[in-house]
């Protein structure tokens, strides 16, 4: 049986597919006039970003106090250019001051049916998802933040002594694995979660083990932050997040040996997604082959950070670029354009980050 590419790749913002974003959102109460303020100065404003085409607010009929904000958008890379910038940090700081949770979720158009999609009149909106993608039910996620130039031995010290959180969340959700990398004073921290990811990300944050060593680390944060105050642990973690923009895992060999690695690539300004999806592409064309090294690659991109997680068979080797899937001179000089030169001397290149700690939740009785 072949395996096609759209069952390897079980997530892309790249495949051209238009996007559609759900919020969920609880507000305190007799918050709801705030919140519909709020909201009317931010639809205003996110009318006028590239890519969005509409949106609709709903408020519950049960519950007065339960809200929901749907938009599209012509492309995931269009949203997410928004969603991560600080003008949308501060668009949604009102939004966020009205409510008890929020939950965004995304989703690519696979179709649209029914009549107000098959009226002729309609001109098409744009290109929907090809077809459906499988994988393990495994969502995956980062965040990165940087710590004060020579606090990096305390930091990772404390990172890597921490007992382990419960692994299980509830009845459906699953903290599966939880890989830290350091690279300079920049700390960039993966979990993959099988189930829902905001309550894995809640449950974290909640056990004392892991609460003490954030508190450890907090004197040595280039961003001050305050967790013990809700809108200033909020936006920190906003700001910090990294999400996944592509994930791909190869088919067929399967060797005795997998070892974790990440890279950090550093763009040139505004190259950040042009970055992703050409790494994105490059894993792609490396899965066709069985016996690539590579075994599953996560590509995490936000602004001009661009971090890529993956399983090789074996160690990396001494030749990185052709293992991971840089193997032509004009895939290594395209992948030089769109990197920020060093400081120093030396072309552009990215860089090997130190694995501080990669925890994996023991395996179901």
């Amino acid at each position: 049986m072949t395996t096609t590419l759209s069952e390897r790749v079980s997530q892309s913002a790249f495949d051209g597919s238009m996007l559609r974003v759900v919020l969920l959102m609880d507000l305190h109460e007799g918050a709801q006039q705030q919140f519909f303020e709020a909201y009317e100065q931010l639809r205003h404003d996110i009318a006028a970003v590239p890519g969005h085409l509409g949106d609709q607010l709903c408020q519950s009929f049960e519950n007065p106090s339960q809200w929901l904000i749907t938009s599209e958008w012509e492309s995931a890379p269009q949203y997410l250019a928004w969603v991560n910038s600080e003008r949308h940090v501060e668009q949604v700081r009102p939004l966020g001051a009205c409510a008890r949770t929020m939950r965004p979720l995304q989703f690519t158009v696979l179709r649209e049916t029914g009549k107000r999609y098959e009226e002729a009149a309609l001109p098409p909106r744009g290109r929907l998802q090809p077809a459906p993608r499988l994988g393990a039910g495994i969502v995956r996620h980062a965040l990165t933040f940087t710590v004060k130039p020579g606090s990096e031995k305390q930091v990772a010290d404390l990172l890597s002594s921490y007992a382990s959180p419960a692994a299980q969340v509830d009845e459906h959700t699953r903290l599966c694995r939880t890989s830290l990398f350091m690279h300079g004073n920049r700390v960039v921290r993966t979990v993959e979660v099988q189930g829902d990811l905001v309550a894995a990300l809640r449950h974290v944050s909640q056990q004392p083990e892991v609460r003490a060593v954030e508190e450890a680390i907090n004197p040595y944060l280039e961003q001050a932050r305050d967790l013990s105050d809700h809108e200033s642990a909020r936006m920190f973690f906003m700001r910090a997040a990294v999400p996944a923009v592509h994930h791909i895992s190869a088919t067929g060999w399967e060797p005795a040996e997998v070892t974790r690695h990440a890279l950090f690539y550093p763009a040139k300004p505004g190259c950040g997604p042009a970055l992703a999806k050409f790494l994105s592409r490059q894993d792609e064309a490396a899965a066709r082959h069985t016996k690539s090294p590579v075994r599953s690659s996560s590509i995490f991109q936000r602004d001009d950070i661009v971090v890529r997680l993956f399983d090789v068979a074996g160690a990396p080797g001494d030749r990185p670029a052709k293992d991971f899937g840089i193997e032509s001179p004009h895939q290594a000089a395209v992948l030089e354009r769109l990197l920020a030169a060093p400081a120093g001397a030396g072309p552009a290149a990215p860089h090997p980050m130190n694995l501080i700690t990669d925890r994996r939740a023991a395996a179901r009785p």
